[in-house]
């Protein structure tokens, strides 16, 4: 089960060479971030967890890798949603069925009797005992100061790219959902003294409530990553024509990328790039600030997510 190690590829993105971190290409049980996410939890052993909880999206990435890491351990795994949309009931691929096949029982609050208005991570605290050793909660998405052990290890590759590309400095961007993954990583190279710059942009709600997740991890803002403004408002999980077009266009480049998360983070990236006029220097061999994307994996989702496009768009 291949779970670190990645590659990099070099692609030309609007003439300039933006280097890509192919997370993609980790296992597919645990592609993109949710394998440096989980790896705590795939690495080490839980004597006495019988049951897994999380909550969350119906489509998230982060469903699939959580049942693949229960069916794995022979955990019961319970998936608390605030709802399923009709289109996710109905798929035949994607995150949602495939974690359903994985065993996972995910509970829909939307019908549950005695919800009393909670959301999923009320409702789970009110439900689940502090004191009871045999249920593992993890919080939505991987959100929890465990992911810095798998986060320092891509941080750690990061490294050694860098060293043998004899780069004394770098920008690394990915777009984010809980912000965990930019987070940690930009807490591991500022405390390890390098000249590496995380940037990231928000994928759900705001730029002020991303910023609001980070302090909740991590109090000290100075190991906060940068926070780019994205350039339109977006709201997450719904269908945008510019997303639609600029996944089309990275497929041009020969690598697919996640139709959830990458379209906006590209959109931002590129946003970024024309701000710092650094399309005027296109089509460098070695570029005057070097670009590294992180690929955000979870192309399970583009079997559920892609024929809805193509239904809206054509």
């Amino acid at each position: 089960m291949k779970l670190n190690s990645t590659p990099v590829e070099r692609i030309d993105f609007c003439g300039y060479p933006v280097f890509v971190k192919r997370d993609d290409m980790l296992h597919p049980e645990f592609s993109g971030n949710k394998a440096r996410k989980f790896r705590f939890f795939l690495d080490n052993d839980f004597p006495y967890v019988r049951r897994l909880i999380s909550f969350g999206s119906p489509q998230s990435n982060a469903l699939y890798s959580l049942s693949a890491l229960a069916k794995m351990k022979g955990w019961q795994f319970d998936y608390y949603v605030d709802h399923i949309a009709d289109q996710v009931l109905k798929s035949t691929q994607g995150n949602f069925v495939g974690a359903c096949i994985n065993g996972a029982n995910v509970i829909n609050l939307s019908q549950v009797a005695d919800r009393r208005e909670r959301s999923c991570s009320a409702y789970i605290d009110d439900l689940v005992s502090k004191d009871d050793d045999s249920v593992l909660v993890i919080p939505e998405g991987g959100r929890c100061e465990y992911a810095q052990y798998g986060i320092s290890q891509l941080g750690e590759e990061i490294l050694i790219w860098m060293r043998a590309q004899q780069l004394n400095e770098l920008w690394v961007f990915l777009p984010s959902g809980t912000g965990t993954t930019a987070l940690y990583l930009a807490s591991f190279f500022k405390k390890k003294g390098h000249s590496v710059h995380v940037m990231t942009c928000a994928a759900v709600g705001g730029s002020d409530y991303l910023k609001q997740q980070f302090s909740q991890l991590v109090s000290n803002t100075c190991f906060h990553p940068n926070v780019i403004e994205v350039p339109k408002k977006f709201h997450f999980g719904q269908l945008y024509r510019p997303f639609y077009e600029m996944w089309k266009r990275l497929n041009d480049t020969g690598i697919e990328f996640d139709l959830l998360y990458d379209p906006l983070g590209w959109i931002v990236l590129e946003s970024y790039l024309l701000q710092n006029d650094l399309l005027q220097h296109k089509c460098q061999k070695k570029p005057s600030r070097p670009i590294l994307y992180i690929h955000q994996g979870g192309l399970l989702g583009n079997a559920s997510m892609l024929p809805r496009y193509q239904r809206k768009f054509g």
